[in-house]
């Protein structure tokens, strides 16, 4: 039985083990004690705050598997990006440079520093243990923050972002920060990574040279980075553009990573959510049904597990006795439900940004 819920301080453990073993490390999840700890306390903060518009708000849930008695995942939902400190992208942008008398006329693709991005809600520092890879633990703890977000839309904002890690090369280092970043700060990918997610990423903007960057003038695989996600997150970046997200023009400015974004109200979980009153039946009487996430109305003990939806003549949702329980729902009790599939991924630009 996988169950998603809120972060408490006893998981401090298995997060510190999970951010030691994510791939490529991330910078929002340092494997750093004290930080770690501290994001369990502003999330708790989060949790027990009323709120009626986003801020500064942390939301770190993990997913636990209850047989194993096991934490085997972790992921956190930022309220604003930008609440504290400007969140920082790199947006790519044409310039044209044009001569009547050379009769010259070149489209120069460039980079310029932005932090456009710092008004929407951040689904961020993804990290899961890796027997559960490709498995529908994978996608319940990727989504499960839609299904709390589609509760609580006062909590956050209309336009929801991830920033996906960017290409690395086989020594684990980053092209595009060997050709950009690493000319003012001397300093290693992996080292500065680190010093970003113990401290913040605004003091990169600080320092980074605040005048577009011409694409022609990095080196070709610095170019061929931007916009490129890390290997390992290929399946995490299709499922997103299945659920309803687009590229943006904006890349994460120490790796180029894509930076996806989406307007809630159109992304296919929070299109698809229904709610449901619980009727409780034996496992072995529940119909063949696809799955669905199904989530407890619950704030600061918010649930959501993987069950069947299995639906009666009159609309009830059917469960188990073990996922009501896990729920924490009584007959009768309503709770959201989504299903688990999607449609195939289209992988597109957003329109408002061409």
């Amino acid at each position: 039985m996988l169950v998603v819920r809120p972060a408490r301080s006893a998981d401090l453990p298995a997060l510190e083990r999970l951010a030691g073993t994510a791939t490529p490390r991330l910078t929002n999840l340092p494997a750093h004690r004290d930080r770690l700890e501290e994001r369990i306390t502003r999330s708790q903060r989060s949790f027990s705050r009323a709120v009626d518009f986003p801020g500064d708000e942390h939301y770190t849930f993990v997913l636990e598997d209850r047989e194993r008695g096991e934490v085997v995942g972790t992921a956190t939902i930022r309220a604003q990006a930008g609440a504290v400190d400007a969140y920082y992208t790199y947006r790519q942008e044409t310039l044209i440079h044009a001569s009547q008398q050379l009769n010259v006329r070149r489209e120069v693709q460039t980079l310029s520093l932005s932090h456009e991005v710092s008004e929407a809600s951040l689904l961020c520092a993804l990290s899961l243990d890796p027997r559960y890879k490709g498995t529908s633990a994978e996608s319940l703890l990727r989504r499960a923050r839609l299904m709390f977000i589609a509760q609580y839309p006062e909590r956050f904002a209309d336009l929801l972002a991830v920033a996906f890690p960017g290409f690395l090369d086989e020594a684990g280092e980053s092209p595009f920060w060997a050709s950009v970043g690493e000319h003012f700060f001397q300093r290693g990918y992996q080292e500065i990574n680190h010093i970003a997610g113990v401290r913040s990423k605004s003091f990169i903007a600080e320092v980074m040279p605040q005048f577009p960057l011409y694409l022609p003038l990095l080196t070709p695989p610095a170019r061929a980075a931007i916009g490129r996600e890390h290997p390992d997150h290929e399946v995490a970046l299709e499922e997103m553009l299945a659920e309803g997200f687009v590229r943006s023009r904006h890349v994460d400015i120490f790796d180029a990573g894509p930076v996806i974004k989406g307007e809630r109200d159109r992304l296919e979980t929070f299109r698809r959510a229904s709610w449901h009153p619980v009727r409780i039946r034996p496992a072995t009487s529940l119909p063949d049904a696809e799955p669905a996430m199904i989530a407890n109305q619950k704030l600061g003990e918010f649930r959501c597990v993987v069950a069947r939806y299995a639906l009666s003549p009159t609309g009830q949702l059917m469960l188990s006795p073990e996922h009501a329980e896990i729920l924490g729902v009584e007959e009768g009790r309503a709770v959201l439900a989504a299903p688990l599939a999607l449609p195939d991924a289209i992988d597109a630009l957003d329109e408002g940004e061409l």
